[in-house]
């Protein structure tokens, strides 16, 4: 057996998506002081003029909402990995607001890292036309159904501003259960995931080159300080594959497939239609998340728009993760995409 290897994962963490038939445990519902509380320190930094993206916690106060962030963090790391926010009220908010707000949230939870080339700290998730297929193309800017995987930050938040006008379910699956199930079937594959893959970096690493992918194999799944994370992107293995003209093996293809096929057993998932106003927070060393394609309205202004995060644990909070698996972009330790040069 691998040296790494400690055994199935029995806990909260290894879930599956029929465990919530009928339970709502896992929505929170903004209660009416939250809302008052998100309001009132709104003002405060609007009244200041602090920028989104440029203040902090102290300069954002919530006293009791800020508590109850605190326990979702908490579910987040050491239950089961994924918690919907519930009930904002979006339409009160003009676009700079929002974003203000949105801020104001995400620093209770860590620090954001950049999510593109552009050093996007609030991402914006919309089709803006882009094709799936076409090279280097990120998935989160085209309507294209997006197969599950994880993003390269601790916690990834999607908040619902407007719905596609069909289409665009969300789907997560918990990583530890497809990792129970697949060493149950094929404790032959655990070479593979513990030792992984290149990745594609998608033109968006330290250097220029559009080919480039990651300098080291990351593992699918990695035991660090007794817990284990998972890191899974199937087409950006395929890809680095392709870019590096090194074919995957038999077994590595089995696995990729596996894990891709599990994440999406309707035994295993657990699927959601994000709301306006709906905030879905996940670890994504835990939680794989999918979308089916949609599609939008005629009028633009009515397309699907959600604001994406990418946030990392500060430190001394959350998991501390092993050195060849947190360098995602050749960025180094925990970093994110590389910011272009202006």
């Amino acid at each position: 057996m691998h040296p790494q290897f400690k055994g199935l994962v029995r806990n909260r963490s290894a879930w599956r998506g029929p465990d919530f038939d009928g339970d709502e445990s896992w929505v929170y519902h903004l209660t009416d002081t939250d809302i008052a509380e998100l309001d009132t320190a709104l003002a405060m930094v609007t009244e200041k003029g602090l920028e989104p993206l440029a203040f902090t916690r102290k300069e954002f106060p919530l006293p009791t909402f800020g508590v109850q962030l605190d326990k979702i963090l908490e579910e987040l790391e050491n239950g089961r990995g994924f918690v919907l926010m519930r009930g904002l009220p979006i339409d009160r908010y003009d676009e700079v607001a929002m974003y203000r707000l949105y801020w104001g949230m995400a620093v209770y939870l860590g620090d954001m890292i950049s999510q593109n080339a552009k050093g996007d700290l609030i991402g914006r998730v919309e089709d803006i036309g882009v094709d799936y297929h076409s090279f280097n193309a990120r998935g989160y800017t085209t309507s294209a159904e997006l197969h599950p995987h994880n993003d390269s930050a601790d916690l990834v938040g999607l908040l619902c501003i407007r719905q596609a006008r069909t289409g665009g379910e969300s789907h997560i699956a918990s990583a530890l259960t497809i990792y129970n199930k697949i060493l149950a079937a094929h404790p032959d594959y655990i070479d593979v995931l513990y030792d992984g893959f290149h990745y594609d970096i998608r033109g968006e690493g330290m250097t220029s080159d559009p080919n480039e992918v990651t300098q080291n194999r990351i593992p699918l799944y990695s035991y660090f300080d007794d817990r284990l994370s998972c890191r899974f992107n199937p087409r950006a293995i395929t890809t680095a594959a392709d870019k590096m003209k090194k074919p995957l093996s038999g077994a590595e293809h089995d696995v990729v497939e596996m894990m891709s096929e599990l994440a999406i057993d309707p035994a295993i998932r657990h699927e959601m239609i994000l709301q306006p106003g709906d905030l879905q927070i996940l670890n994504n060393h835990m939680i794989l998340h999918a979308r089916t394609e949609f599609e939008d309205w005629p009028e633009r202004e009515r397309n699907r728009l959600l604001l994406r995060l990418w946030v990392n644990r500060r430190e001394g909070e959350g998991r501390a993760l092993a050195p060849e698996f947190a360098n995602r972009y050749n960025t180094g330790h925990r970093q994110g995409v590389a910011v272009a040069a202006s």
